[in-house]
């Protein structure tokens, strides 16, 4: 599948937008230290390249598994660092670590590819919420089974700079799905080990 990369319309159009914005907040966005922003911003918001695929074009983008019978073992992919940007304020959220994890049904994933599956699921305008259950779809999507849970700490710049400007508030989100929701043994064992 190929890169969806901003058109150079699109490119545009976010530099006279964050021309007229620079304008808006009282400054010159001709001055010197502000003449390559627009362009800059626009060169940063191909960071969104999520947002141009649909969460089963990720699925075929990552689907390169391996078939193994099934040992019943769970895989556990933790705390994997991502970050996104919060649809609301366009505010970063950050520190965010990413746990994934499955019950092989007939297939396992290459550990790099869960990885590239929540980093694109992040590079899109978001809700914590969202990111865990898209990367559970995508999941089990890719894997053929239901057996999926994913869990994410992250902090917001939107509660920790801005607004209630509150530091180190960290927000805990999870989907459990299949045996996951269950049996809570093993939703045990995974807290236990995250």
């Amino acid at each position: 599948m190929e890169n969806r990369h901003l058109s150079e319309e699109q490119k545009r159009t976010i530099e006279e937008s964050v021309r007229n914005i620079l304008a808006a907040l009282g400054d010159d966005p001709d001055r010197e230290g502000l003449v390559d922003t627009p362009e800059r911003v626009a060169r940063m918001y191909d960071v969104f390249e999520g947002m141009r695929y649909t969460n089963e074009e990720i699925a075929r983008m990552f689907d390169r598994c391996f078939e193994e019978p099934s040992s019943g073992e769970m895989v556990l992919v933790k705390n994997m660092d991502a970050f996104s940007y919060c649809e609301h304020h366009l505010a970063l959220m950050y520190n965010m670590k990413i746990s994934v994890a499955y019950l092989p049904k007939t297939k396992v994933i290459g550990l790099s590819k869960v990885a590239r599956i929540a980093d694109m699921v992040c590079k899109r305008l978001q809700l914590q919420e969202r990111i865990t259950s898209d990367i559970a779809q995508i999941m089990q999507l890719v894997l053929g089974t239901e057996d999926v849970l994913v869990h994410i700490e992250g902090e917001h710049s939107c509660m920790t700079a801005r607004g209630i400007r509150k530091p180190g508030t960290v927000t805990t989100t999870t989907v459990s799905c299949g045996a996951f929701k269950t049996d809570a043994a093993l939703r045990t064992e995974v807290f236990s080990q995250l």
